[in-house]
């Protein structure tokens, strides 16, 4: 008996286990039920066509193996129940923590058997990334010859986890964290769903914001915190089990607050919405702090964002701007570790995340500042957005069109190559720009050898015209 005999009954007819836990009793029973990833179940959809074979009326060819690459709590393993419970296919699980090749050939051996009274089997496989060469390749002659229909479930990025044979057998659909109205909804169904918590608990609204902020995107995380809230709330009521017993006669539904979704979770809930003054004022916080040079405090915002459920692509690109603006020619390498920092969490998600951020925020508040990039490109938006962007010279104009030359472009043009250095003293700006200064580098870190090369860079090109540097912040 597996995990869906036991917890939810067969996938054709079976009802939840009272006693399995809140997040698999609500376990959606259809599509209609299930939140979220529309991008891969739209009509017509491989995967929809898989979940309602009926539906599909054009005969087009199912693919025998789906690999499932999402976060946890997106959705893997109620999308495999629900490919065997919408086509009546008996449903096997193995996980790849404690299976072995031998565990896989008895599954196989019974999808055999079934297939052969006409019963078809589809094999869930949850982080297969966990399998080694071996165990994934005895999966292929069963993929191949269509024995069973394979969902496999991964974190992690299967080019890089599931042999190249199997990958190219296998439809891979990438799935979304859920977003905080997917959680809401998923949250107010457990609430009042019969299968759920039936009405004996209701969340304050702090609450219930509080618990999809912590969920981040995590179904499975909201239901288990909602329900260990629930049993608090409903021990204070005297009630033996949350979504048991009915309240007592005359008294509403248990209340759940912030103290009992702090007690679920043995946190504090940190004071912080995404979308009001705290999001901005912590946000401000932590770009300041390492503006300042403060790596401890950055390190403090940064913690509190991520405790809060903030998305961390936005801090990173947040960490991608400052390392632009604030740091610039004075740390080249700056801007190449917050793009870097964001692939990372792009590529590894939550919780693992933290360390790539941390980094970031060390090596930038560390870092040597200059705003010079900023201002040098602000001013010269300022002068084209006030009209002094005269026409472009005609030496350095196109000139690899017929009558070009005819128009007198390129003439007089100097390669920088054939110069010495490979700085041709000639002409570059618009008139009446030619004596403008944009980048005025500053004296700290790298930026003070650009500036001694820039130094000599425009007494070459403007020997009549120098630059008299300002002195250096």
């Amino acid at each position: 008996m597996d995990l869906f005999d036991s917890a939810l009954g067969s996938p054709a007819t079976g009802e939840p286990d009272p006693r399995a836990p809140l997040a698999v009793r609500m376990r959606p029973r259809s599509l209609d039920e299930f939140t979220g990833q529309g991008h891969v179940l739209a009509a017509g959809s491989p995967l929809r066509r898989l979940i309602e074979p009926a539906q599909d009326t054009a005969g087009r060819a199912m693919p025998s193996s789906v690999i499932l690459w999402g976060p946890a709590g997106s959705g893997k393993t109620t999308l495999a129940y629900l490919v065997a419970r919408g086509s009546g296919r008996h449903f096997r699980e193995l996980s790849a923590v404690s299976a072995g090749v031998k565990d896989i050939r008895a599954v196989l051996d019974q999808a055999r058997r079934s297939l052969a009274t006409g019963s078809e089997t589809v094999l869930f496989i949850d982080e297969v990334h966990r399998f080694s060469k071996s165990q994934q390749d005895a999966l292929l002659p069963a993929v191949e010859n269509r024995l069973v229909t394979l969902v496999a479930a991964t974190t992690e990025n299967p080019s890089f986890s599931v042999i190249s044979p199997l990958l190219s057998r296998s439809l891979v659909l990438t799935l979304e964290p859920l977003g905080d109205q997917g959680i809401g909804e998923l949250v107010d169904r457990a609430v009042a769903d019969p299968r759920g918590l039936a009405g004996t608990v209701s969340l304050t609204a702090p609450a219930r914001a509080a618990l999809v902020r912590l969920a981040g995107g995590d179904a499975r995380r909201a239901l288990t915190v909602l329900e260990a809230a629930a049993g608090t709330a409903a021990s204070g009521r005297g009630l033996v089990e949350a979504g048991r017993q009915p309240a007592a006669s005359g008294e509403g539904p248990a209340v759940i607050d912030l103290p009992e979704i702090e007690r679920a979770i043995d946190v504090a809930v940190v004071q912080y919405d995404r979308e009001g003054d705290q999001h901005y004022d912590v946000t401000s916080a932590f770009i300041k702090s390492i503006r300042g040079s403060d790596v401890d405090a950055g390190l403090h915002y940064l913690a509190r964002m991520i405790a809060a459920g903030e998305d961390p692509r936005f801090i990173a690109r947040r960490l991608i701007i400052l390392a632009a603006e604030d740091i610039g020619m004075a740390d080249p390498s700056a801007l190449q570790t917050a793009v870097a920092v964001a692939q990372a969490v792009q590529l590894i998600g939550m919780p693992e995340g933290r360390i790539p951020l941390a980094e970031a925020v060390i090596h930038l508040a560390t870092a040597p500042k200059s705003n010079a990039t900023s201002t040098a490109v602000d001013q010269a938006l300022a002068d084209v957005r006030a009209g002094r962007a005269g026409p472009v010279p005609a030496h350095l104009r196109d000139a690899h069109y017929p009558g070009a030359e005819r128009l007198g472009h390129g003439q007089g043009y100097q390669y920088a190559h054939d110069s010495p250095h490979a700085v041709a003293p000639q002409v570059y700006a618009p008139s009446g720009l030619a004596d403008a200064v944009y980048y005025r580098p500053s004296d700290r870190g790298f930026e003070r050898q650009v500036g001694e090369r820039l130094d000599w860079i425009r007494s070459v090109l403007r020997p009549d015209h120098p630059d008299e540097p300002e002195e250096r912040d």
